[in-house]
C-alpha cells in the first residue's frame, strides 16, 4: 500500500500546481511568500492552513477504511 503524503506537503503541492503565482496567492491572502514557498520548512497555523484551503478552493475528505 502506498503511503499518503502529509498534508502539509499536498498543500505545498497545491500552490505549486495553482494557476496563480505565489506572489498573487500572498497578495490576496495575506500568507507570506516565505510560508507558501514549496521547499520551506515553516509550520503554517490552522488559520493559514483555513485560509489557504479557501483561496485554492480545497476540502480534506476522509476516505474509508479499505477492507483486508
Amino acid at each position: 500500500m502506498a503511503k499518503r503524503k502529509p498534508l502539509s506537503e499536498q498543500l505545498r503541492d497545491a500552490v505549486r500546481n495553482a494557476d496563480v503565482s505565489r506572489y498573487r496567492i500572498s497578495q490576496d491572502t495575506g500568507i507570506t511568500e516565505g510560508q507558501l514557498c514549496v521547499h520551506g520548512q515553516s509550520r503554517l497555523s490552522l488559520d493559514t492552513i483555513d485560509l489557504l484551503a479557501e483561496y485554492l478552493e480545497l476540502e480534506v475528505v476522509r476516505r474509508p477504511k479499505r477492507r483486508r
